[in-house]
């Protein structure tokens, strides 16, 4: 592995952490699709801070796009209290809206900006290490590491210093208000943060891996545990997998870095689903057949106190059930010291 490798790595990494951190919150407030939408919406704030600047690398542009993040939250947040429509149809709303008009400044005012759709979708991650911060004359390393760097020490920070106020407006806001932690402020603070690491992630990684690391880590390790500080670590656990798993794929195959890391989230998540102990697909389809077997040999039990002795093919005749299935009913019961055979009648153990 190269210096460059080694380099994307750390900086897909500082990505994921920045990332997930506040998805976790997202994903327990009921608004996860809010990071999707102000992925979306703060190309207005870009596009207006570019006007003014006329410098695409300007760090107000930063500035620009997460009050346009910010009032993207805002104007939903003041439809949904108008309960006249729900989270999903406010969010659909609102973000489509800011992305137009984004779209129509650059159509009026900045026709000449390069804008590569492909490198805002999926990031060019590839490119990241030769994108230097030279200040003076010295070269400091990749500009990326020192963004994300900052931004996932920010959020690391603010979840250990915020924790308990964020835990608790998360669960129960109104035993924050009576406590006197204001759950507006805490649920904008988190809107704010999630702004900013959008918009800083944009140009590192695109839109797509953005969404997937703010939304996939954190559904995952919820199929796994609703206790919130193994939920912390759990989430910060998949993004990484995600991560390292998505590179190495994107490495061996020569496809793209942000859209193998997306993938990978994805699939981490549809294992997870399939096989978590408790709420995945493989523990409810056993849990179902478990159920329904013991319903059945319940009502065999019951037909046998009301019939007395009974061959097989009598119970599956009466009960309408096919007579392989009923032997195997009969045979669990048995196990189960519920019944007993004697020559080919079964009966209830009294």
């Amino acid at each position: 592995m190269n210096t460059a490798q080694s380099l994307i790595i750390i900086i897909t990494l500082l990505t994921s952490l920045a990332a997930t951190l506040p998805g976790i919150f997202l994903m327990l407030r009921g608004v996860a699709l809010l990071s999707d939408a102000i992925s979306h919406a703060v190309l207005p704030g870009m596009v207006i801070m570019f006007l003014y600047t006329n410098q695409l690398e300007s760090p107000l542009l930063i500035f620009g796009a997460s009050l346009a993040g910010l009032l993207t939250v805002l104007c939903t947040e003041r439809i949904i209290q108008s309960k006249q429509l729900n989270k999903d149809a406010a969010i659909g709303l609102v973000f489509p809206l800011f992305f137009s008009v984004g779209i129509l400044l650059i159509s009026l005012y900045a026709r000449t900006i390069h804008l590569d759709m492909d490198t805002v979708i999926l990031g060019e991650v590839a490119f990241t290490p030769f994108n230097r911060l030279v200040i003076n004359g010295i070269d400091y390393g990749p500009y990326a590491i020192w963004i994300m760097g900052s931004i996932a020490l920010l959020n690391t920070l603010l979840l250990m210093l915020c924790y308990k106020e964020l835990v608790l407006t998360t669960f129960d806001a109104p035993f924050a208000r009576i406590v006197g932690i204001s759950p507006t402020s805490i649920y904008y603070g988190l809107m704010l943060i999630t702004s900013i690491t959008t918009v800083s992630a944009l140009n590192i990684v695109g839109s797509t891996v953005v969404v997937a690391l703010m939304l996939a880590p954190a559904g995952t390790a919820y199929l796994l545990s609703k206790q919130i500080k193994p939920l912390i670590g759990l989430s910060i656990l998949f993004g990484a997998a995600a991560t390292l798993s998505g590179y190495t794929f994107a490495h061996m195959y020569n496809v793209s870095i942000a859209g193998s890391i997306a993938c990978m989230s994805g699939l981490l998540f549809a294992l997870v689903i399939i096989l978590a102990p408790n709420y995945g697909l493989c523990a409810q389809l056993i849990y179902s057949r478990t159920t329904m077997r013991n319903l059945r040999i319940k009502i065999v039990c019951e037909y046998l106190v009301k019939n007395n002795a009974q061959e097989s093919s009598t119970i599956a005749h009466a009960l309408g059930w096919q007579l392989d299935d009923t032997q195997a009913i009969l045979s669990a019961a048995e196990q189960q010291k519920l019944v007993i055979k004697s020559a080919n009648y079964y009966s209830v153990i009294q």
